[in-house]
């Protein structure tokens, strides 16, 4: 097996995240994914990416424990050591996470926290902690959401921190331009079959009967657009925003 980058996938093990990883794979990248607690599925993730003609290692991380991140970051340079050789990876996906469906007059001050550790606070702590392992001429991609442009009752507090993530990709941009690095940020709408919103037959028909194309999105929607901005074809691709909805709410 042959691998000359590797990226770094958190929340890689199901779902958006897996899809990506083996996005990532099918064009020939080397994959580190994280997963929070499902041993077994990353462990069934890294056999699929391995199937695929590429190396891979699946390390367990809570991202909102950011006391965690240094322990996390010795992991990733053995596995890099170890697996791949290198002391350095590409690109950092910063997918993992979680969302929340709650009235705003009901949302608690625990939920609002949880979101922010998981979607903010975590993703800007540990993007700082990956900066000296990221290569130069790398790329960043940061997970956000449609309810960012699009309200929905419910996802206040999941929105607020996904469009402070949309501000932050931007400040990547223009602080890590000088090494070349370039960050994106791919926004999905709902996405199904990844377990991480609410998923009803109700659910996905609103959603169809508001989208363009008229179905739902899957992980596989997803995935390419993500390893694509990690090729050579989207390098001067900085500081932008993709959403990728299939026309939600045209």
């Amino acid at each position: 097996m042959t691998t000359s980058k590797i990226a770094l996938v958190t929340g890689g093990s199901r779902g958006i995240g897996k899809n990506i990883a083996l996005s990532l794979a099918a064009k020939g990248i080397g994959v580190l994914l994280t997963y929070h607690s499902n041993h077994t599925e990353a462990t069934a993730t890294v056999a699929e990416i391995e199937a695929l003609g590429q190396h891979a290692v699946a390390l367990q991380l809570d991202t909102r424990n950011t006391q965690s991140f240094d322990t996390f970051f010795t992991e990733v340079r053995a596995a890099l050591q170890a697996t791949f050789g290198t002391d350095r990876f590409n690109f950092l996906i910063n997918n993992a996470g979680t969302s929340l469906n709650a009235p705003f007059a009901e949302t608690t001050e625990a939920q609002f926290d949880d979101m922010l550790n998981i979607h903010l606070k975590g993703v800007y702590f540990l993007t700082q902690k990956a900066l000296p392992l990221l290569q130069d001429g790398g790329r960043i991609i940061n997970m956000s959401s449609a309810v960012t442009r699009h309200s929905f009752a419910g996802a206040s507090a999941y929105a607020i921190m996904k469009g402070a993530i949309d501000v932050f990709t931007r400040y990547l941009a223009l602080e890590l331009g000088s090494r070349g690095i370039a960050a994106n940020v791919v926004a999905p709408g709902a996405v199904f079959g990844g377990g991480a919103m609410e998923d009803t037959p109700e659910i996905r028909a609103y959603v169809a009967g508001i989208t363009a194309l008229g179905r739902v999105a899957l992980p596989e929607d997803i995935g390419g657009v993500v390893a694509f901005l990690c090729t050579q074809e989207a390098g001067w691709l900085n500081g932008q925003r993709l959403e990728l909805t299939g026309g939600m709410s045209l």
